[in-house]
């Protein structure tokens, strides 16, 4: 008999355990993910073409789908650099479109499972800071999450103690050292005459679409 209310743990389990068997040995253990936000779904195309393995978010069990023009909505495994296995999104469910909060963040639990250690987050937003201008960076080094303070929240329910605590503490979520790499690594690669520039900021997310 099939169990109809499995929790996000069981869902997860079933969606790693699918991707397990299509995928060989190197790439079950993801190092990094890489949510691939609006226009950014080309970052798929730096994974070394020899290693690449796609799987579309609509044969993975449990996965939410995108509904937005030009989401792909499709999950890329290979190497990055050559050497390190990755995993990318490519396009994700938004909370606007109709998905719960739970689905929403299922994919992040998805990673978890498959013993992902780094997530690397990219979308495009507007920003309320007059310095920023359009095409600049902003590292996120905290967050508001305003949906939440009226109270719909990923962990809100009883607590799956196997994706962590039932208060997790928030002071360090968006990692220092991999922050002050991005620093060090774009003044190596941005031209001193480009206008583009890279802050640091906090990241405010609401229910949308408006």
């Amino acid at each position: 008999m099939t169990k109809i209310n499995l929790s996000s743990f069981e869902r997860a389990n079933e969606a790693v355990s699918y991707l397990r068997t299509k995928l060989p040995e190197t790439l079950q253990k993801p190092q990094v993910a890489i949510v691939c936000g609006s226009g950014l779904g080309g970052l798929a195309d730096t994974i070394q073409p020899e290693s690449r393995i796609e799987f579309d978010y609509a044969s993975i069990p449990h996965f939410p789908r995108s509904t937005v023009a030009g989401h792909a909505g499709k999950l890329v495994f290979g190497l990055l650099g050559q050497k390190i296995p990755a995993v990318l999104m490519v396009g994700r469910a938004h909370y606007y479109e109709g998905h719960s909060i739970d689905q929403v963040a299922f994919p992040i639990r998805v990673f978890k499972q498959l013993q992902v250690n780094t997530v690397v987050l990219t979308n495009a937003a507007g920003g309320l800071n007059s310095e920023y201008a359009v095409g600049d960076i902003v590292l996120l080094n905290d967050h508001l999450f305003l949906a939440g303070l009226a109270g719909t929240h990923p962990l809100r329910g009883a607590n799956e103690d196997e994706f962590g605590v039932r208060f997790p503490p928030l002071s360090d979520a968006y990692d220092l050292e991999l922050r002050r790499h991005v620093h060090q690594s774009w003044k190596k690669v941005i031209s001193p005459e480009s206008k583009r520039k890279l802050h640091e900021g906090v990241y405010a997310f609401c229910g949308g679409p408006t």
